[in-house]
């Protein structure tokens, strides 16, 4: 429990709005709650989320000390009083989420606080699995990461022996992944593999691709099947067998069948007259290889996770 005491500057304001200001990381959803059952008081007493306060007036907050802190990077998924997570797969070691395209998954220039990491710590955080004031480092980490336009599955580690080995594999390559994208035409041969080498540009952060080797360009593989074609859309399965930046987007398009919605790599036109501003590409399908050992998650050898809907593929290829 901490106390307050209301100063002079701070009488006459309602109790909502001055404890929103003394405690910015609480969500104003919890704080109304907190309220109404008590955990706040005034003067020992039960007070009103608009009563106003007076000097002198002690305010006896019975709130988890986190919520005092000042905001930092590290402690935003405080704010977040409803996580919202497409959960695939959770255990006590990892858990496996649905992105939804359109969310980024670290804090960045444009979001600080409605990131993926933050909804998985706020999750955690709200079960009681993991609070940072337990921990002198760890905290719950993204294992993989996507761009904010693609949606589909990313690894989270729950605990510090998880994120090692899990870093391990994806490094490694021991972790199989599998994307659909929608693109334009048809492919031809309708299943087949894209090999080409990257060169990124951090600046613009895009890449160049190119069929043979260059100074500083990275080779990129990718397999692909054609799963259906309809009115100049196909519908591609493709796994990558390395893994580069905007791969699966830069091969198609220098293949001659650019992802619909793509704004970097694809045709402006045919996004526009589609009506999609984000690439239709989708990491629908992970499976645990694992040739080598893997520690505490040795259960999860063979293990095949998939997610249930992918919006593009019921909005453009229906099931018939």
């Amino acid at each position: 429990m901490r106390e307050l005491t209301i100063g002079k500057n701070d009488a006459g304001q309602r109790l909502d709005r001055f404890l929103s200001k003394a405690m910015p990381l609480l969500p104003p959803a919890l704080l109304q709650k907190y309220i109404r059952i008590k955990r706040v008081k005034c003067n020992g007493g039960r007070c009103q989320r608009d009563q106003r306060l007076q000097e002198g007036d002690v305010l006896q907050l019975y709130i988890n000390d986190e919520f005092f802190d000042q905001p930092r990077e590290d402690n935003l998924f405080l704010t977040l009083f409803q996580p919202k997570l497409e959960i695939v797969y959770e255990d006590e070691n990892i858990l496996l989420v649905d992105k939804r395209p359109g969310m980024v998954v670290h804090a960045g220039e444009t979001e600080k606080v409605n990131t993926l990491i933050n909804h998985i710590q706020s999750y955690l955080y709200q079960k009681r699995e993991w609070n940072p004031k337990w921990e002198n480092a760890f905290a719950p980490a993204l294992c993989n990461r996507i761009d904010r336009n693609t949606g589909g599955i990313v690894i989270a580690a729950k605990t510090a022996e998880a994120l090692r080995v899990l870093t391990a594999k994806v490094r490694d390559r021991e972790i199989t992944k599998k994307y659909l994208c929608a693109v334009l035409g048809r492919m031809t041969p309708p299943e087949g593999r894209l090999e080409f080498f990257l060169l990124k540009d951090e600046e613009k952060k895009q890449v160049t691709v190119y069929r043979h080797p260059v100074p500083g360009a990275r080779s990129a593989v990718t397999n692909y099947r054609t799963l259906q074609s309809r009115g100049g859309l196909s519908l591609v399965e493709a796994e990558l067998l390395t893994g580069r930046t905007h791969q699966i987007r830069a091969s198609f398009a220098a293949a001659g069948h650019p992802l619909l919605g793509d704004g970097k790599y694809g045709q402006g036109g045919v996004n526009r007259r589609y009506g999609e501003t984000r690439q239709a590409l989708y990491s629908c399908y992970l499976r645990f290889d694992f040739p080598t050992d893997a520690g505490c998650l040795e259960y999860l050898r063979g293990k095949a996770f998939q997610v249930e809907r992918v919006p593009f593929a019921e909005k453009y290829f229906p099931e018939k």
